[in-house]
């Protein structure tokens, strides 16, 4: 059963929830626990209709009023909430392709993970947004064959339920064959299946790879392959076998790796916050022994680690 952290607020009322918010932004020193009581406790959908109240009484804009009032992680993490699912997904796409340096970690954890339905709105919140085209932009901000497979992803064409066993073992032999020659047109074949067969045909293309060859495919991609080009096969990989698993691994990597890379856990945390968030905390605790919550309140400090371990939604036992 896969289940995010944070679900409609019973009793919602948007009204007194944008009272709250002004109370909050416009006295003289800004209530942040009241922020954090109401944007981590309420849905997208919930927050969308709170931002519109809040309109509608002060004839303010309520991310504008977030950006004035905030600052550092903290105001990352209450500005992001209150963006739709596919316009915080272009909103990090854009600054990972247009910032000072382009962010290939944050183009792969995207890109690997959306479905077909989500990368179409995310496009279409991208044109929206910053009236540029999202393949466009990937074209001419990337390179090689990490390039290629990622305009492959961005097309969001990947086929849907379908597997067929009788080409299973045909795909993990191409696969191999990759794996070995790492020529120009291997790495076209591997794209072609990594990126556009289902999800189901997929996990059977890698039982069969350990089958025939006897080793694991991440293994096989890890000795082959380096760079980007290689993070983003094996990302394709992880999320095809469980997307919890994955974003527990980014997530035990930004924290750790990279003495708490914040971007990276802000975004996760609030990208699948609705969608599968509980189980990659349950994932994290199997696999690295420690919660995230813990981890959490190792790294982080003060409101903002307030507003992610709410996100989190945890128990008093993972403290």
């Amino acid at each position: 059963q896969i289940e995010g952290t944070i679900f409609p607020a019973l009793n919602f009322n948007p009204i007194m929830d944008a009272q709250l918010l002004g109370g909050a932004l416009q006295g003289i020193s800004c209530e942040k626990d009241v922020l954090i009581d109401i944007l981590t406790q309420r849905c997208n959908s919930q927050r969308l209709m709170i931002a519109e109240a809040y309109r509608e009484m002060y004839g303010r804009d309520l991310i504008i009023d977030l950006k004035e009032n905030l600052s550092h992680h903290f105001r990352e993490v209450m500005v992001g909430l209150m963006y739709p699912p596919a316009s915080y997904d272009a909103h990090e796409l854009w600054h990972a392709l247009k910032g000072v340096d382009t962010e290939e970690n944050c183009l792969i954890d995207i890109l690997s993970s959306r479905t077909n339905t989500e990368i179409l709105q995310m496009k279409e919140a991208y044109l929206m947004q910053y009236n540029n085209d999202l393949q466009q932009d990937i074209d001419s901000e990337t390179s090689g064959h990490f390039r290629d497979m990622l305009m492959n992803l961005a097309q969001g064409t990947r086929m849907e339920g379908y597997a067929d066993p009788s080409t299973a073992a045909q795909d993990a032999m191409i696969l191999w064959e990759a794996c070995q020659q790492k020529a120009g047109e291997h790495k076209n074949m591997l794209q072609m299946i990594l990126c556009n067969k289902s999800y189901q045909h997929l996990w059977m293309v890698f039982q069969e790879f350990q089958n025939i060859f006897g080793q694991d495919i991440v293994d096989a991609i890890n000795e082959c392959y380096d760079g980007y080009f290689q993070k983003l096969l094996v990302a394709i990989v992880l999320c095809v076998r469980d997307k919890p698993s994955y974003f527990a691994y980014r997530l035990y990597n930004a924290i750790h790796d990279f003495g708490f890379h914040n971007k990276t856990v802000i975004r996760i945390l609030i990208a699948r916050s609705e969608i599968d968030l509980m189980n990659i905390r349950q994932r994290y605790k199997e696999t690295y022994g420690k919660s995230l919550f813990h981890d959490i309140k190792h790294f982080a400090s003060g409101h903002y680690e307030s507003a992610l371990l709410a996100i989190c939604a945890g128990d008093a036992e993972d403290y």
